[in-house]
């Protein structure tokens, strides 16, 4: 059984590793910029539904340097926004745009969306979902923004923080399941596999 994960997340992939899964990395190289849309759930299923797709195509060509032990193969396709007070905030455009966010966040909440899409290439079907977890914000000083800000972590992540790195300390709590915040929902992934007669422990690493 291979499991691809269509995304460049190091969190995604270390999420799946300590769940007891490997997953193989390829990049979707889709444009996120060129879907647009006001509705979160929306936004973020789009793009998690493009990406596996995208990349289930090259691996169904065999597409040059990919290559994959025999097997089954799933591609899972994630994308995470973040839904805050009507606005849909993916990554920041750059610095300011990190620290304005923080600014107008501090002390407030948000709801992470998370979108999955699942492809069994092999059986020619798909699983879809979006997990939703909402962020409660700290009150932080101006201080901590221009710090956390510097640190140029929230400058690559939805949302512009992260609850499993260095802006989990911003974060007074949460309601729901955490994977979904860093950016791939488990319990979500394991209802996908079970839509497609699968389980997770079909993907636990064999040692």
């Amino acid at each position: 059984m291979n499991l691809v994960l269509a995304s460049a997340s190091p969190a995604r992939r270390t999420l799946l590793a300590a769940a007891g899964i490997d997953a193989h990395v390829i990049v979707s190289g889709v444009d996120e910029s060129s879907v647009g849309s006001s509705n979160a759930e929306t936004l973020c299923a789009v793009l998690a539904r493009m990406k596996a797709l995208a990349v289930a195509e090259r691996v169904r060509r065999a597409e040059q340097g990919i290559h994959l032990p025999a097997g089954r193969v799933l591609v899972l396709g994630c994308d995470s926004v973040l839904d805050f007070e009507g606005k849909v905030l993916g990554k920041p455009d750059d610095a300011q745009d990190a620290r304005d966010r923080w600014h107008a966040m501090r002390g407030k909440s948000g709801v992470l969306r998370t979108g999955h899409f699942l492809v069994d290439l092999d059986r020619g079907k798909t699983a879809e979902a979006v997990a939703s977890t909402t962020v409660h914000f700290s009150d932080v000083t101006d201080d901590e923004i221009e710090a956390y800000v510097g640190t140029g972590e929230p400058l690559h992540v939805a949302g512009a923080f992260t609850l499993d790195g260095l802006g989990g300390p911003f974060v007074s709590g949460i309601d729901g399941d955490p994977s979904t915040v860093i950016g791939l929902s488990l319990p979500t992934f394991r209802r996908l596999l079970a839509e497609l007669d699968l389980t997770v422990m079909d993907l636990w690493r064999r040692s």
